[in-house]
């Protein structure tokens, strides 16, 4: 039985967030420091301070001390649990469904339309597989941007 992954719920966090995600987008053309980001933003420092807390804690931010400054860097490897995790849900293949045509009725033209219905479960004498542990709710350490 292999291990079914979990869902990088935090890196989804971190990017669902359109600030984060233009952090990141700032970030892909090198580190630069904090100073520099609060430039691009209309919000203060302490707030972009706490996107990047959010984005360091999920992975895809690096802090690196350089004399005075910190500079936050962009770490673009960590997506990758992300596109596997989606590419493993993209090869997953759909519940099998039954096309019906519609009935015709007196007095109505034909019609090419098809009700689709989900096909029936065949009753099983085997216990139904266990259901996934519940995911568990976004972290998004304490603040509602």
């Amino acid at each position: 039985m292999t291990k079914k992954p979990k869902p990088p719920i935090s890196l989804y966090s971190a990017l669902a967030d359109a600030t984060r995600y233009r952090i990141l987008e700032i970030l892909r053309d090198g580190p630069k420091p904090v100073h520099v980001l609060t430039e691009g933003f209309s919000i203060s420092r302490p707030a972009i301070s706490r996107h990047l807390r959010v984005l360091k804690t999920a992975g895809l931010v690096a802090e690196v001390k350089k004399g005075r400054e910190n500079l936050y860097a962009f770490k673009p490897a960590k997506l990758e649990a992300a596109r596997s995790f989606i590419d493993l849900l993209a090869l997953r293949e759909p519940q099998a469904v039954k096309a019906k045509p519609v009935p015709k009725t007196v007095g109505e033209p034909a019609s090419d339309k098809l009700v689709i219905k989900k096909a029936k479960a065949t009753p099983s004498r085997e216990p139904a597989p266990p259901q996934p542990a519940p995911v568990p709710a976004a972290n998004q350490m304490g603040f509602d941007f």
